[in-house]
């Protein structure tokens, strides 16, 4: 069922015609996302709350539609997609950053006010760099051709995380075991971290070129363009990922050192 998920209304709907056509929800799992590079003050206003929208909002309006239903049936399990940017932060991902951390928090709010219900479970998964088309749909200000930070991990992984929930529920999964490590360097060492990120994205997430600005399917869809994967982790692009970690690699060492 087509569900524009920043609509509260179709929201409702799609849970409304789940229980209709199955008699019950067991598993609720909020995936939809939009994704835009740029600067804070290059990003429009209209994107910026657009990517809010369909990230934090979609996901609280999921919540408030399927938690009704998981408490009359005494039983079911909330899987929300976070990001690695749940925890950790870089420039030039403002909104979707904002997003992901406040999910993040409105998840562990919901296991407290939960904790007396065993049966309903709340879970977050946090994936690193996914091979999904999210970097093609994405808005892009930078001017610059945009590009996943390294390494890319291929999405039946994260599919296959988000079934291990359904069977046994855990509160927070990272998926990505290379970017799990950015997470204890942004809390334990802040500055050090701080001063790495920058050149870091500099590096690997924007390639140079020339790109015209562009709002990617934050306000419309690309359907022609909808697949499983990006095809980021195909033999060229893994060459170009390597070719980038090496100056990447190179640039944090700079970084440490000032």
């Amino acid at each position: 069922m087509p569900t524009d998920v920043s609509d509260e209304s179709q929201v409702q709907a799609l849970a409304q015609t789940a229980v209709d056509t199955f008699g019950r929800i067991d598993v609720w799992v909020g995936g939809a996302s939009l994704y835009g590079y740029g600067t804070f003050e290059q990003t429009p206003p209209e994107v910026f709350q657009r990517i809010l929208e369909t990230n934090l909002f979609g996901q609280i309006y999921g919540a408030r539609a399927v938690l009704p239903q998981f408490r009359q049936q005494g039983s079911g399990v909330l899987i929300m997609i976070g990001s690695v940017y749940s925890k950790v932060t870089s420039p030039y991902v403002s909104p979707y950053v904002t997003s992901k951390f406040g999910l993040l928090g409105f998840t562990e709010v919901l296991r407290q006010e939960l904790r007396g219900v065993k049966a309903i479970k709340v879970c977050t998964v946090l994936p690193a760099t996914i091979d999904t088309p999210i970097h093609q749909h994405a808005a892009n200000y930078t001017g610059q051709r945009i590009h996943p930070l390294p390494p890319v991990v291929s999405p039946q992984r994260v599919a296959r995380t988000v079934l291990k929930m359904v069977k046994h529920p855990r509160p927070v999964a990272v998926v990505g075991q290379l970017q799990r490590a950015f997470i204890p360097l942004h809390g334990l060492l802040p500055g050090l971290y701080n001063r790495c990120i920058g050149p870091i994205m500099d590096t690997l997430a924007l390639r140079g070129g020339s790109a015209p600005p562009s709002a990617g399917t934050v306000f419309t869809s690309d359907p022609d363009s909808n697949r499983v994967t990006g095809h980021w982790r195909s033999i060229p692009g893994r060459i170009l990922t390597l070719t980038g970690a090496l100056a990447a690699a190179a640039a944090v060492i700079k970084g440490a050192r000032r």
